[in-house]
């Protein structure tokens, strides 16, 4: 399987040819990020909001490809008041090749029991770490701890060139963790049967920012 972070929140993932997009972000949504011009067989959007349903920005093919993935959508907030604030957020859970990848959209609470209980043995978490719009950086944590995933990937936080200035940096969230990652590449590759690891691997992905 092969995943690719196109930014912000926003991944493509794809098996046996088939593609999908997660929480696209639409034209000039982001500061800093350059504009979407992808296709795929598939778009989730976990919330309504543009920098997560970015939908006309996506081009969407018809190549006739099987979907291979099985996809479980777990409804959630985006505040911990029950939505009173921001309302409703989908967890996005993938599974193809034998592996398990869950994108948590812009998840703004600790998960209720039976979800936390669907996520279990993931591959591959996709978390946002900046805070302020989701969970804070110790809710995360807390999580990821939790689950154990052999894999985390941070995702929607600030940088110094892109990203909302009332973001966390990822540098702030990952000062607490180890084991930690840093590619300068944008893909990774995923296999299933590999063993896990005793702690999560934080792998920290190259973001298409408009000066690159």
């Amino acid at each position: 399987m092969k995943l690719q972070y196109l930014g912000h929140s926003c991944f493509k993932l794809e098996s046996g040819g088939y593609e999908i997009v997660l929480d696209p972000y639409e034209k000039d949504s982001v500061p800093g990020l350059k504009c979407l011009d992808v296709e795929a067989d598939q778009c989730l959007c976990s919330h309504g909001h543009g920098d997560h349903c970015g939908l006309e920005w996506v081009r969407l093919k018809n190549s006739g490809t099987a979907n291979p993935f099985q996809i479980e959508r777990l409804e959630s907030w985006h505040d911990d008041r029950k939505g009173e604030l921001r309302g409703s957020n989908a967890i996005h859970i993938l599974q193809a090749e034998g592996l398990k990848v869950i994108h948590l959209g812009d998840l703004g609470c600790m998960p209720e029991k039976w979800q936390l209980e669907r996520m279990e043995n993931a591959d591959v978490i996709l978390a946002p770490v900046g805070g302020y719009y989701t969970a804070e950086p110790e809710v995360i944590r807390e999580l990821i701890g939790r689950l154990s995933p052999a894999v985390m990937i941070p995702m929607h936080y600030r940088t110094s060139r892109s990203g909302y200035p009332v973001l966390k940096t990822c540098e702030e969230y990952l000062k607490d963790c180890g084991n930690v990652i840093l590619q300068d590449t944008d893909t990774l590759r995923l296999e299933a049967g590999q063993t896990h690891p005793a702690d999560t691997r934080i792998v920290v992905l190259k973001q298409r920012e408009l000066e690159d």
